[in-house]
């Protein structure tokens, strides 16, 4: 029961560095005052936003070196990271220091490890304490990330709300605070125990509450954030934030207690593991099961071959179509797969997009005259984000009422994005504004939580630190070339005398026109993913569904 407990405290450990460290969602925040400080050009900006991101095609760094260094060290090493890579851009913004601007994208950079470092970290404490509900553990801890601009928001207000320089500053020194909170925990974490079903379904019950108290902290930071913008009332809400937070740490030995013992969670919700995890890590007959369904598929698809032939979307819709789950991949044989590059392609115009455009949100509120809003658009994000983070759990808790492939949950979730950029287009409203940021933040965070989960799937969960970081190599790129052609449009039509401002010899666009096109390339862009997105599902579906077969028959067989 002792080792039961600190799993969990490992777990709501890695909840709060996800939570305190999602630094690169309030950039936009801090973004105007640093393009005035070092008097660069929109398209200049995107550079150092692009450069936070190239943090990501380091994270292999991150997996490497937790092959030879403890978990606390890294750890640290991330924390300094950002202490130092934040810090130093601090003085620069208040202009107590005078750096190059090769060497502020340097120090964004570094910053960008940081964040991906922290990531990495929390993703092997889940996969590590939580086997058999991986899948749950990885998306509630993820969506708390999700939460890091509100909260950063309100110890900002509660500081002081008229200084947006303040982000930096709090960007590299509260994960070092976090850092040295959860030390103790993580230093003292238990060894991974063999999992029954019943604490497999005990565990179903935490997951269950701590999802429930996950969904009312967002909510709460949505519908109060608009009142945090005196420094008395913020320092409120922010204590009520960290309560809410402490009490996500009582609410395992609440379930575990005797006076709890009589409930069970709902039938719509019971299951004996996350949906598509093996139940019994050393029982290989599931897996046997698997492997003669794929020799069987096989051979049907080489007695179907004649037909296929005559559709070319039909053959290549089947050709080296999965017919099992968690079969490992190297590196090697990854990159070969039609899967992997059609996943790869969604995300790069599906989640990528999203967060490229949380990125341009302080310049995009500016534009249309909302620059006022700016904090509360960053907060609409954060917090949509959030709970599209925590739907990412869907496949797992309705797996006995919707039989659908987490691919398909995944391709469902992209939806949204399309819509907003199209509404975006149409108007420049801020009712608009806010409703379009909205669909991106629930429909990025979804993505951002459910691909570590169908990559751990997919490619195989012993190799989804390497994987994954290869597949997220499509966020710095996607960085570059969507903040590219949002800058240069942005550029084109600063230089135009009247959607022009000029501000200490630097220009700013107002008006419309500085994003429509932006916003019309990017709805188009982000249906490609959508597409991509469908034609994965139809790919998988075949997995999916002969591992729910096989785990069903599983639970039903007589002892």
């Amino acid at each position: 029961m002792v080792g039961e407990s600190r799993k969990w405290v490992i777990l709501l450990a890695s909840i709060w560095v996800q939570a305190f460290t999602g630094t690169n969602f309030d950039f936009s925040s801090y973004s105007s005052e640093l393009k005035s400080v070092l008097n660069i050009t929109q398209l200049q900006l995107n550079y150092l936003s692009v450069a936070s991101d190239m943090g990501k095609a380091f994270g292999w760094c991150s997996g490497v070196s937790l092959m030879y260094l403890p978990l606390w060290v890294v750890m640290f090493m991330a924390a300094f990271m950002g202490l130092f890579g934040f810090g130093f851009q601090w003085l620069v913004i208040h202009r107590l220091i005078t750096l190059p601007y090769v060497v502020v994208f340097l120090l964004c950079l570094i910053a960008g490890c940081s964040i991906c470092w922290f990531n990495t970290i929390c993703y092997v404490l889940c996969i590590k304490h939580f086997p058999a509900n991986r899948s749950l553990a990885l998306s509630l801890s993820i969506s708390f990330n999700g939460v890091s601009a509100a909260l950063y928001t309100l110890i900002a207000n509660a500081i002081n709300s008229n200084d947006a320089t303040l982000y930096l500053l709090l960007n590299a020194i509260v994960p070092v605070l976090i850092s040295g909170l959860v030390l103790i925990p993580i230093l003292n974490q238990p060894q991974p125990q063999p999992h029954s079903v019943d604490t497999i379904q005990r565990d179903t019950s935490v997951f269950l509450c701590l999802n429930i108290l996950a969904f009312v902290t967002g909510l709460y930071l949505l519908f109060l954030y608009s009142f945090s913008y005196t420094t008395a009332i913020a320092r409120v809400i922010l204590i009520g934030a960290i309560f809410l937070l402490v009490l996500l740490f009582f609410l395992p030995g609440i379930v575990y207690s005797r006076e709890w013992s009589c409930f069970t969670v709902p039938t719509s919700f019971s299951f004996y593991s996350s949906r598509f995890t093996r139940a019994v890590p050393d029982d290989d007959e599931l897996y046997k099961e698997l492997i003669s369904i794929k020799e069987d598929s096989t051979r049907n698809r080489s007695a179907q071959s004649t037909r296929e032939k005559k559709c070319c979307i039909v053959n290549m819709l089947e050709r080296e179509k999965f017919s099992m789950l968690g079969e490992e991949h190297s590196a090697k044989l990854l990159v070969r797969r039609w899967d992997f590059w059609l996943y790869y392609l969604a995300y790069f115009c599906g989640g990528t997009i999203g967060l490229v455009y949380s990125n341009n949100l302080g310049q995009i509120s500016q534009s249309l005259g909302h620059s006022s809003q700016t904090s509360s658009l960053v907060t609409l994000y954060s917090a949509c984000s959030f709970f599209g983070r925590l739907l990412a759990a869907s496949p797992d808790f309705l797996s006995r009422r919707v039989h659908i492939a987490r691919t398909g949950w995944f391709a469902a979730a992209l939806v949204p994005t399309p819509i907003a950029f199209i509404l975006l287009a149409i108007s420049g409203s801020g009712a608009a504004l806010h409703i379009g940021t909205a669909l991106i933040g629930l429909s990025s965070g979804f993505v951002f939580s459910a691909a570590v989960s169908i990559t751990s799937e997919l490619f195989g969960p012993n190799s989804v630190g390497v994987n994954h970081n290869i597949l997220i190599t499509n966020i710095p790129l996607g960085s570059c070339l969507y903040g590219l052609l949002a800058a240069l449009v942005y550029d084109s039509n600063a230089r135009k005398p009247r959607h022009t401002i000029w501000l200490h010899k630097m220009s700013m666009c107002m008006g419309r026109k500085c994003y429509l096109q932006t916003f019309v390339w990017w709805s188009c862009i982000s249906m490609v993913g959508l597409g991509s997105s469908f034609f994965l599902y139809i790919r998988t579906k075949q997995a999916y569904e002969n591992f729910e077969r096989n785990n069903n028959r599983n639970s039903v067989a007589p002892e």
